[in-house]
Order: C-alpha cells, then sequence, then structure tokens
C-alpha cells in the first residue's frame, strides 16, 4: 500500500490491483507415447499433441534421426518414400505396414511463428519387431577324428535378436559337463573339442525369439573319418603284421 496527502488528507493506494506484466507466450508439444514397439508389417501410430496460445494454423514437420537427419513430413507432403503408407491426422503421424528399415528415433516439430517462442518438438522412438527368419547354418560334410569342431548359426534379421537351439538327428542338444560339446544360446556355436565317430550325424539349428514361431534350416550330414596320417599308421601296421605273418608260415623264405 502507498499513502497519498490529497487536499489534507492522506488516500491509500494498493499496489497490487495494477495489472501485471504480460507472461511469454509459446507452443508446446508432447507425445502420449514416446515409445511405440509393433510387429512388422503392422501399423506404427506416432503420437503428437500441440497447443498454441495464438497460431491457429502452425506448420507441422516430422524427421527421422539416423547417421543424418532426414525428413518424412515437410511443407505439407510427405517425402517420397512415404508417399501413399503414411498418413497425417492433426500432428500424429501413421506408418503403415512397417519394417524394420523403419525403426529408429521420430521427431515431431510444430512450428507457431505467432506465438511467443514459436517453436516445440516431441520424440518418438520406434522400435519393429521381426519374427524369426530360417537362419544360416555352417555345418562341414566332413572332419577328421579328434579335430575341434565349431558348428555355426545365425539369423540376422530377428527382433529382439534370436537365442539358438542345435539338433542331431532330429534330437535337441543340451550340453551339459558329461558331453563333448558345449553350446552358446545366444551365439548360435555348437562346439566340440575332440571329434569322435559318436559325433557324425544330420545337423541343423532352430531360431526363436518372442515374436514368431521358431525357424530351422535344412539338416546337413556330417561324416567323421580317420585321418590321412592315422589311415597311413594302419597301413603301416597291417603291412607289419602281414611280413610277420608271412614269416612265420615261411612264405618269405628264399629258395
Amino acid at each position: 500500500f502507498k499513502f497519498l496527502l490529497v487536499n489534507g488528507s492522506f488516500l491509500t493506494v494498493d499496489r497490487s490491483s495494477r495489472p501485471a506484466a504480460p507472461v511469454g507466450l509459446s507452443v508446446t508439444v508432447s507425445s502420449s507415447k514416446p515409445r511405440v514397439e509393433v510387429h512388422e508389417h503392422t501399423d506404427a501410430v506416432l503420437s503428437c499433441e500441440f497447443r498454441t496460445e495464438k497460431d491457429q494454423n502452425p506448420r507441422i514437420e516430422w524427421k527421422k534421426r539416423g547417421k543424418a537427419v532426414t525428413f518424412v513430413y515437410f511443407n505439407n507432403q510427405f517425402a517420397k518414400s512415404y508417399v501413399g503408407r503414411a498418413k497425417i491426422e492433426g500432428a500424429t503421424l501413421t506408418i503403415h505396414s512397417v519394417t524394420q528399415k523403419d525403426s529408429g528415433e521420430y521427431r515431431c516439430e510444430v512450428t507457431a511463428s505467432q506465438d511467443h517462442v514459436n517453436l516445440g518438438e516431441a520424440t518418438v522412438n520406434l522400435n519393429v519387431l521381426v519374427p524369426p527368419h530360417v537362419p544360416s547354418c555352417d555345418v562341414p560334410s566332413s572332419v577328421f577324428v579328434g579335430s575341434g569342431l565349431e558348428l555355426l548359426c545365425k539369423d540376422k534379421l530377428s527382433v529382439p535378436p534370436a537365442t539358438y537351439r542345435w539338433y542331431k538327428d532330429n534330437r535337441a542338444l543340451t550340453a551339459t559337463a558329461e558331453t563333448p560339446y558345449s553350446i552358446d544360446t545366444n551365439k548360435g556355436t555348437l562346439k566340440f573339442k575332440s571329434v569322435s565317430k559318436l559325433d557324425a550325424g544330420m545337423y541343423r539349428c532352430e531360431s526363436s525369439n518372442s515374436v514368431g514361431a521358431p525357424k530351422s534350416c535344412v539338416a546337413q550330414q556330417l561324416k567323421v573319418v580317420e585321418s590321412a596320417a592315422a589311415g597311413f599308421v594302419v597301413l603301416v601296421l597291417f603291412c607289419c603284421i602281414c611280413v610277420c605273418v608271412c614269416r612265420r608260415r615261411g612264405c618269405c623264405k628264399s629258395e
């Protein structure tokens, strides 16, 4: 309060009744779902809500961030790769029949030129889930007895990453401390320290994740053979035995 002397009398003035200073007006942008997960070949809805103080016709843009920032929607039209498979409702973006290539970080930008703070943005992360694909399986046709061996299995397309199971003669293999092999279910490897004749058979690998049904490669035959050195030793021993038998029977005596 402030006191003023007017015609010999004091008057009070309430300074709090003065109008407040104007508050800066601004556009606000948000997303009700900043993380979106959808299955491959379904629609992805990337929500974007905005509010402006003055501007009734703000400019709306969508961008995707990768190695470089690329436009999805700009100047009231879609970029070439999104034409015919995306739509805008308000500021919300819908992409139809998404693939793994659509995964990434998207940014919704709203520009309201008449507002005090005229730019607002919201970020939405899209993750496209992909079911297992037929894995590539690396199984050699033959291997020598006693040698080390690693069978490889890989599904590069599934999201989340696949886990793997190996089969021999259509029976699932389970590695224990007693088995002559080890299995890495995340990397898809089946390792033998020393192969024996018992390890010969038909091998295949199966990839699986939480999105779809498991997929398996075609079974491939693994043969376990004696090494050339081992064969030579056997041949020498056989010859020695033949010579000894021949001498005992007198077949090797000269006339």
